[in-house]
């Protein structure tokens, strides 16, 4: 047996599968909290996604208009909100918080929720147009008062719905799959 054998056969092996492991628990373990599900930063306005989507019954698309006509839904503007209050609840703190916001001319400085990394491209406009609703990702945010992350944003969720979409997608389309190609998401 040549001197090398034993270092290719029983050094090198698990030597390299613990240096893949290292790696790929540290890239896991690690990621930033923007990206993990249960994130809910604190808001400038307290805001109930449960009184306006739930009890109330105001679409999605209303405040978030983006997301049929741009790759990136949105948050309101200020405008949008004035635009039902400054008629009802004024004498609210929040909504005195949102006037004050208003009359100042700043906008409203939203914390994002669901963030994605840089190197991943996503447009809202294919997902609505075949009818996914915005709970298949976002969760049931119309049952919350304080709006969380609910999937974890990781490739693998994205493409467990991409090879198998019937959950997701309405009764009756026509829709297979969703594209699996690495450059459907990375651009």
């Amino acid at each position: 047996m040549h001197p090398f054998d034993r270092l290719f056969r029983f050094v090198l092996p698990p030597g390299a599968a613990a240096v893949l492991g290292t790696v790929i628990g540290v890239g896991w373990f690690t990621q930033p909290d923007r990206f993990a599900s249960g994130y809910a930063p604190e808001q400038p306005i307290a805001f109930s996604h449960a009184l306006h989507a739930g009890t109330l019954k105001v679409p999605c698309g209303y405040c978030h208009s983006g997301a049929t006509r741009s790759r990136i839904a949105g948050v309101p503007s200020v405008e949008t909100c004035m635009g039902c209050h400054k008629v009802t609840k004024t004498d609210s703190p929040e909504i005195k918080k949102l006037t004050a916001i208003f009359e100042s001319g700043q906008p409203l400085e939203w914390k994002r929720i669901h963030s994605l990394p840089d190197h991943v491209y996503f447009d809202h406009r294919p997902h609505v147009t075949a009818g996914i609703a915005c709970q298949s990702c976002h969760g049931e945010v119309q049952n919350m008062k304080v709006v969380s992350r609910q999937m974890s944003l990781r490739m693998s969720n994205c493409l467990a719905c991409h090879r198998d979409p019937h959950e997701a997608l309405p009764q009756g389309t026509t829709i297979k799959r969703g594209p699996e190609n690495c450059a459907a998401c990375h651009r």
